[in-house]
């Protein structure tokens, strides 16, 4: 006879885990639907809107930098810049003064499909999370709070 499992929350809707996940399942399919028709990705759409808010700051925005801004993987960041740089995106450039790092720029054609996108995904975003109302401010502080919290965690 099989053991009983024990579970701590009485059924999957008291997991804020299992929520948090069928929820994000259901967002990105939404975001793929919009991003496909742009010949994007989602992580290629939170990468060059890293690119795009670094680059107001500064003119020599690293991978580094944008792995740092995007919460990602080294590696998967040098992996999705080659991407976009094939997709004529993206320039990477020497460095004026670090030997070892590149200067990522967006192309105008990269400015072209970035504000495309963003218009679709925020609007998107707007529909997606409309049932918060006026609890969505309250909503994201939540989320950005338990992203700190638990990003240097890991």
């Amino acid at each position: 006879m099989a053991q009983k499992i024990e579970f701590h929350f009485k059924k999957p809707e008291d997991s804020p885990g299992y929520l948090l996940g069928q929820l994000t399942l259901l967002w990105q399919r939404k975001q793929k639907r919009i991003l496909d028709p742009l010949d994007l990705t989602h992580t290629q759409f939170a990468l060059l809107c890293a690119i795009a808010w670094l680059s107001r700051e500064s003119d020599q925005v690293t991978q580094i930098d944008i792995a740092h801004q995007s919460n990602a993987d080294r590696m998967m960041v040098s992996k999705v810049l080659r991407t976009l740089e094939e997709k004529k995106f993206i320039t990477r450039q020497e460095h004026p003064t670090d030997t070892r790092a590149k200067t990522i720029k967006l192309t105008p054609d990269g400015e072209t499909v970035l504000q495309k996108a963003i218009i679709s995904v925020e609007t998107a975003d707007l529909e997606f999370f409309q049932q918060l109302g006026i609890e969505l401010t309250t909503f994201n502080a939540t989320m950005a709070a338990l992203i700190e919290q638990n990003a240097k965690d890991l």
